[in-house]
Parts: structure tokens; sequence; C-alpha cells
């Protein structure tokens, strides 16, 4: 009875945390090329993008201190523009893939960068306790193979693929930011 008791107990204490998996990184990014423009495809729901129902953007430029200026734009169910900047810094620069992120100072959030095209066309973008995670890419819509690609992806990476809801995305382009 007590064995049944421990185990039960360590069942309880671990419920919420993050898979005992280490999650990986890709092995390299190369910023130059990260840096522009990303639509975010779908996430995993947040409260901070509670307010976002469609054409939600991340924008990337690299600046003089050599940090990143991050400007994640959407629009609201009104149709107002909405945007929050930020910036990044590298912590594993043997990489570049580990990145932290603010958007209010001092408090960082993890941006580690999972899965990369070659030609740097799709992102999937999460962290360590897979609490979050976004599929970006530099087109508002990916064809149903490379979807079905990433929802693969996600599930090899630990994540369930199940919990993403897609972003929506209107024809238009409403400036760059």
């Amino acid at each position: 009875m007590r064995n049944l008791l421990a185990v039960i107990a360590v069942l309880i204490a671990s419920a919420g945390t993050a898979p005992s998996q280490p999650l990986a990184t890709v092995q390299h990014v190369d910023l130059k090329k990260y840096l522009g423009r990303w639509y975010e495809i779908a996430k995993y729901p947040n409260r901070f993008e509670k307010a976002c129902a469609s054409d939600e953007t991340a924008a990337y430029a690299l600046r003089k201190d050599g940090k990143l200026s991050v400007v994640n734009a959407c629009r609201t169910s009104n149709g107002e523009l909405k945007e929050a900047k930020g910036t990044a810094k590298v912590v594993d620069r043997e990489t570049n893939a580990k990145l932290k992120v603010t958007f209010f100072w001092p408090f960082y959030g993890d941006y580690w960068i999972l899965d990369l095209a070659p030609d740097y066309s799709y992102a999937i973008v999460g962290e360590p306790k897979r609490k979050y995670l976004w599929i970006l890419s530099r087109t508002p819509e990916l064809s149903p193979g490379v979807w079905e690609h990433l929802l693969a992806r996600t599930r090899e990476l630990g994540y369930d693929p199940e919990k993403l809801v897609k972003t929506s995305q209107s024809p238009q382009d409403y400036g760059a930011h």
C-alpha cells in the first residue's frame, strides 16, 4: 500500500510539468536570414495574444547593440491594428537557436527555434516547458504537405498538435512594421 501511495504522490507531483525528454533546438540559425516578417500560421492559445483575432505577424530586425528588435502585430476583432514592441537577445551563441525575448523589462521569456526550413520559409518556435508553441511562415499560408509535416514535427518535439489553433490571415497586407 505504501508503494502505491508513493507512486500516486510522484504522479501528482509531476502533473503539469514539462515532459522528461529535453527539448532540442535546430543546430544553427543564421540570424540575418531569420530577420524580417513572419506570419503566424498556428499557435497554442496564450493570454498575451488574447485580443488578437487575425493577421498575426512578427518582425525581427538587428539592432546596433547586437540584440534583435521584435514587433508583434495583429488585428483585434474590431479590425484595430495592435502592436507589441520588444527585444530579443541570443543566449546560445553556438547555435543562435535559443533566445530570450522581453516586451516588458525586466521579464524575459524563452524563444527557442525548434525547426527551421533550409530556405527559412517556415519555423517552429517554442520553449522548454512546452507551454507555448508557434508555427511561423514567410507567407500567410502553408501548402497542405508542409502543414502536415509541421504537425508531425510538433508531435516529435513532444507537443500536442491537437492544441494548435490556426491563425486567420487576411489576403490584404497591412503594411510593414
